[in-house]
């Protein structure tokens, strides 16, 4: 595997991770420091009998985390003016929600070019929703997301 290859994965793989963070701090109230300890000591690279994990950029890990975080209260006005009116953000799947504070972070906080945001999250939420229509969704939603937040971009 070349080193490009292999850096995009384990980007690939922290963008999953966080999305999962995200998730479980809002489930369980952990703070950022306790949730990225939690998936760097346990889940970055870790083998279960469910399979092995992808090792993850822990430091892209963690800027997305921090970043959704800090940012959330923007990330999520943001991603409400990009939902039907009567399904707000706080209606969506927790899932979603975690997927679009994590997406939201990275195209307005990061310096990834948001088409590859985009697609990298769209793939995440194919991981997480198999064999639904959420992938579409995500399509959409982040797609006027980062018209509206990166006009320049496009």
């Amino acid at each position: 595997m070349t080193k490009v290859s292999d850096k995009r994965l384990k980007k690939s793989a922290a963008r999953l991770y966080a999305v999962q963070a995200l998730f479980q701090m809002e489930a369980s109230g952990q703070t950022v420091a306790s949730i990225c300890t939690e998936f760097e000591t346990h889940r970055f690279g870790a083998t279960y009998d469910e399979g092995e994990f992808a090792e993850g950029d822990v430091d892209h890990f963690r800027r997305l985390v921090e970043a959704a975080v800090n940012w959330q209260a923007a990330i999520d006005q943001l991603t409400d003016r990009a939902l039907v009116a009567k399904w707000p953000i706080d209606r969506i799947d927790p899932v979603l929600r975690a997927l679009f504070r994590a997406a939201g972070a990275e195209i307005t906080r990061m310096d990834t070019p948001p088409k590859v945001a985009i697609t990298e999250y769209v793939d995440v939420a194919k991981a997480f929703f198999p064999e639904g229509k959420e992938a579409k969704f995500v399509n959409a939603v982040l797609d006027h997301m980062a018209h509206e937040a990166k006009p320049s971009a496009f």
